[in-house]
């Protein structure tokens, strides 16, 4: 690919960034109109969780598979697939005359997105070539990820008080076409040297374990734990887990590269990508119909709350950048990890009678928790690994974090069970569970943050990173199985 004009460059990165605000800002965003979709749609608990999980979970399932399908027949071409597919699903959403044809809709959105953010990272990194101007627009567009979470509801509240809840999703359609424009125009098709193999098998084995594990948990509040549709699926999902164990290693380019776990900080940062949107997850659901539905305000107001949220991940973004250049990522991700806790600790004392400057100062926990978590996390993925492992290895970081999201809204849904629709003392109570849960996974951040740090856990990464760079010289090929290559 011919090296471009600094101009042209910088639009590049902003059409990829655009591209990356709408499809995280969907995550949060559709949040704060949850109440507005249940009186509208007469939507039950179990509907909402849907609404936002059908669009997490194909984002868990996708992500990997469209980063390699990109790199085989095109970035552009695909980045362009996925605007178009996106904004489709936010039409149809629009659109939608019940809450399952709005679930719908929101597969049909994440099957677009799934296309958007590894594709994004990649045209990204094509496109700057300089290593230090690299880094600082991948820097640049991965901020886009945690101030797009953060103050997605604030927008979505202004647009539901003013026009709606379907305006969250209109607000998406000039969007994508504009960025589809641009796109054609602008951005320089470009492939991989050397693109891995699509894998059927693999893919259709972690759908089964994401979509039985999540189906189970969201509908065991109706159907109950011993009902035999949960027990086939928790079942689906445990033959399904043996299934990637048996079969993944056997061929060159898996789905799912399981020599990558030999890397201590690597599997560190999944489980505390996992643990961190689960409990960041948990938390957007829960309060803000804690704030519409318990305390009353519409959703704008609700939006505002969250602006402590959104103020200090601005802030403290860049900071912690350069904190991890300084001194590594223990000391961010231990501080992540105790906000998160302190967080989930301080809100079990909410009531609906709780003062409201006391709402927001445990909303700037969660913020502090979010400003300083996602970098750290890369960081810790990649940490050690050959350049021709990056990619693989971010997007199963993004793909734990999409996990975390789903579970952290089905866990917290199904915690608070029949209490949700009823205001007042009923849904705090039932908070309660998932706000000990969150505790937990703060310590658990922490934990592992002082583990994965450690002399020994970046041996293991080194270890790692040797196994990849004998395969990348041709070792690999020729000790796989005859009929895997």
């Amino acid at each position: 690919m011919p090296e471009l004009s600094r101009r042209r460059r910088l639009l590049v990165l902003a059409i990829c960034c655009a591209s990356m605000i709408v499809v995280v800002m969907d995550i949060s965003v559709v949040n704060v109109a949850l109440p507005s979709i249940r009186r509208d749609l007469h939507a039950s608990e179990t509907g909402l969780q849907w609404t936002v999980d059908a669009y997490t979970l194909v984002l868990a399932s996708l992500l990997v598979l469209a980063g390699s399908t990109a790199d085989r027949v095109g970035r552009r071409r695909i980045f362009l697939v996925g605007l178009a597919a996106f904004g489709l699903g936010s039409l149809l959403c629009c659109l939608a005359p019940s809450v399952g044809w709005l679930i719908t809709a929101r597969a049909v959105q994440a099957v677009g997105g799934t296309m958007l953010n590894p594709v994004a990272l990649a045209i990204v990194a094509t496109t700057f070539p300089d290593p230090a101007e690299r880094a600082r627009a991948i820097g640049v567009f991965g901020s886009m990820a945690g101030l797009s979470l953060a103050l997605g509801p604030i927008l979505g509240g202004a647009l539901v008080d003013g026009f709606g809840w379907q305006a969250i999703f209109w607000i998406n359609v000039p969007i994508v076409a504009a960025a589809m424009v641009c796109t054609a125009l602008f951005v320089p098709e470009s492939r991989a040297t050397r693109a891995r193999r699509f894998d059927p098998v693999g893919q259709i084995l972690m759908i089964l374990v994401l979509g039985s594990v999540v189906f189970a948990i969201i509908e065991s509040e109706r159907l109950g734990w011993a009902s035999p549709v949960i027990l086939g699926l928790l079942t689906v999902a445990v033959l399904s887990v043996l299934g990637i164990l048996g079969y993944e290693p056997r061929r060159v380019d898996p789905l799912l590269e399981l020599r990558l776990f030999r890397s201590v900080p690597f599997s560190s940062a999944i489980v505390m990508a996992l643990f961190a949107l689960c409990g960041f997850g948990a938390f957007l659901f829960l309060t803000t119909q804690y704030l519409q539905d318990v305390r009353g305000m519409s959703a704008l107001a609700a939006g505002l709350c969250l602006l402590p949220v959104g103020a200090l991940v601005v802030v403290l973004s860049p900071v912690t950048g350069r904190l991890i250049a300084a001194r590594g990522p223990a000391l961010p991700l231990a501080v992540a990890g105790a906000a998160l806790a302190l967080g989930g600790g301080a809100s079990l004392r909410l009531t609906p009678t709780t003062p409201l400057p006391t709402v927001l100062a445990i909303y700037l926990l969660f913020g502090v928790f979010l400003g300083t978590v996602n970098p750290p996390i890369t960081n810790t993925a990649v940490s050690g690994m050959p350049r021709s492992m990056a990619g693989v290895a971010t997007s199963l970081a993004s793909a734990g974090r999409q996990t975390g999201t789903t579970l952290g809204v089905a866990i917290s849904g199904t915690i608070v069970g029949s209490a949700a629709p009823h205001s007042g003392t009923a849904f705090t109570g039932a908070a309660q569970g998932m706000w000990w849960m969150v505790v937990g996974l703060g310590v658990g951040i922490v934990v592992l943050a002082l583990l994965s740090t450690r002399r020994w856990a970046l041996g293991t990464a080194a270890e790692a990173s040797a196994v990849f760079e004998e395969v990348d010289r041709g070792a690999g090929l020729r000790t796989a199985p005859i009929g895997r290559r």
